[in-house]
């Protein structure tokens, strides 16, 4: 048995078209899946139509509109035969000190994480069971764990993620389902990008492995968590963080580019 080989299996990534996302769904392409990604912005969908090739499917919709999320898991099993995998990692960030924290942004962010993740759990769930099981990849953060000042939307939406990976494994176990979740450190994305570089520095040396991750050092672990390997796995938050949750002090030096 392959363990970690997806060949045969179908996976669905939210937020797939960029970034993390996208890697993530290479990844799972490159072990076999046939993978289809959903995002909301129509030229980053056709660059990732370009990267994943014509056998990947590219859809648009928006992860809290029900209707388009039941739309997108059931064009995934007519496009490709089913639905195995599903990765919840569509979200944004706004940010800003509480006081000056809007209602509707306050909302924005908790939709995009949490009230997405379980739109698109709740409507992947049928058409994973109809496969004899599957499994549920959620992108959490080491901002689960943290407390994030300035970003109370983005932290209790990554925490709360945390707390739907746990029902979620227990509720869904009977059917063989699997619910983990990738708790990521630092990464240059969309959301990073342009930070200051004494804070660029700061994370490097609290990180232990000496660096910020790349992209490609979580498709390891989200193909581990989608395949047979991870079957008796479930309701975890696997840090991918380099050793940044565990790390109490700074580097004695900073460390190097890279």
């Amino acid at each position: 048995m392959d363990l970690f080989g997806l060949a045969g299996r179908s996976a669905l990534v939210t937020g797939g078209n960029g970034g993390i996302g996208l890697a993530v769904a290479r990844g799972l392409q490159r072990a076999g899946a046939q993978v289809a990604v959903m995002g909301r912005d129509p030229d980053k969908n056709a660059a990732a139509a370009d990267v994943l090739g014509e056998h990947a499917l590219v859809l648009e919709g928006d992860v809290t509109d029900e209707a388009a999320v039941d739309q997108a898991t059931a064009s995934v099993v007519s496009a490709l035969g089913g639905l195995h995998i599903l990765v919840n990692n569509a979200g944004g960030f706004r940010g800003g000190p509480l006081t000056q924290l809007s209602v509707s942004n306050w909302r924005a962010v908790l939709d995009s994480h949490l009230t997405g993740a379980f739109l698109c759990t709740k409507h992947a769930v049928p058409h994973l069971v109809a496969a004899g099981g599957g499994k549920v990849v959620n992108i959490a953060s080491v901002y689960s764990h943290y407390g994030t000042p300035d970003f109370a939307d983005y932290g209790a939406a990554k925490a709360g993620l945390l707390g739907l990976t746990r029902s979620l494994a227990v509720e869904l176990a009977p059917d063989n389902i699997q619910v983990n979740a990738l708790a990521l450190g630092w990464y240059e994305t969309d959301l990073t990008r342009g930070m200051p570089g004494d804070l660029i520095e700061q994370i490097r040396r609290k990180t232990p492995a000496g660096r910020w991750g790349e992209l490609d050092d979580v498709v390891g672990p989200a193909v581990f968590l989608s395949s047979r390997a991870s079957d008796f796995v479930t309701g975890v938050a696997l840090a991918v963080d380099g050793g940044y949750l565990v790390s109490d002090r700074f580097s004695p030096q900073p460390c190097g580019p890279g």
